[in-house]
């Protein structure tokens, strides 16, 4: 019991904390097993290996700031055809993070675009790369807070250190033209090798120059962001309308798709 008492303390010392926890009930496991020396040491480590894995993706997925937890596994590609699900598959190894390139979703309200952004957000926490979301009227507002207290530079360094920036509801609400002037500059930071920008939008990409204000800055944002990206355009009804058929409620009227064709809208 001595030499119980001191490999956990040994452990504790070591910030093997887990270890230390488990240490009696791994100790009796491996005699019942009869488990060779090096087979619990790799046991024990494991399992504090598996809890700090488990607390680093906690704080990651914590300080990703996602408005909810959605998995690819939870989207019902049934219910929207008009998704690829081959193309979401592959979007979902994570190619696009390692060659820095964009993921654009498009669609109406409610076909689950943040679903899959979020998705995909929580897929590249667990590869290790570092995620933001954000609305993107709120990062707008943030930048111009920071410009006028003329710390632009510092706060635009914000929004670049993720190797995935997620940035939803781009369309919502119109943008001035210096917010959309701070918005051209940060995406043409990041996309400059800087990582990836995942963006929803209910808006076809002809109507950002509305959204915008300015035709000329659009297109100069769209110029970078499909220079290397993947468009998804999805077409259906919403989720909560789906819910609504299926309480037996009334069904309102489908949403306006708004959105055309990306490659005919560029």
């Amino acid at each position: 019991m001595i030499a119980l008492e001191k490999s956990r303390r040994f452990l504790e010392n070591l910030w093997l904390g887990q270890a230390a926890a488990v240490l009696d009930s791994r100790l009796e496991a491996a005699a019942q097993k009869q488990m060779p020396y090096a087979d619990f040491l790799a046991d024990l480590l494991d399992v504090e290996a598996s809890a700090r894995n488990k607390r680093r993706l906690d704080a990651k997925t914590k300080l990703a700031h996602f408005p909810y937890k959605r998995t690819l596994g939870d989207f019902d590609f049934a219910f929207q055809p008009s998704v690829d699900e081959r193309l979401v598959r592959e979007l979902g190894t994570l190619a696009f993070v390692a060659e820095a390139a964009n993921v654009i979703l498009l669609g109406p309200p409610g076909v689950g675009k943040t679903h899959l952004a979020v998705a995909l957000g929580l897929q590249s926490i667990e590869n290790g790369y570092g995620v933001y979301f954000v609305r993107t009227h709120d990062l707008l507002e943030d930048l111009g807070r920071a410009a006028a207290e003329h710390q632009l530079g510092k706060r635009r360094h914000f929004y670049l250190r993720p190797k995935v920036l997620i940035m939803d509801e781009f369309g919502v609400w119109p943008c001035d033209r210096h917010a959309a002037t701070a918005l051209f500059a940060l995406v043409s930071a990041r996309c400059y090798e800087h990582g990836s920008i995942i963006l929803t939008s209910n808006k076809g990409f002809t109507d950002w120059g509305t959204v915008l204000g300015d035709n000329v800055t659009a297109t100069a944002i769209l110029d970078r962001l499909l220079h290397q990206a993947q468009v998804l355009n999805i077409r259906g009804e919403s989720a909560s309308l789906r819910e609504k058929k299926r309480a037996g409620s009334p069904a309102a009227p489908p949403p306006q798709e708004g959105v055309i064709n990306p490659i005919l809208a560029t």
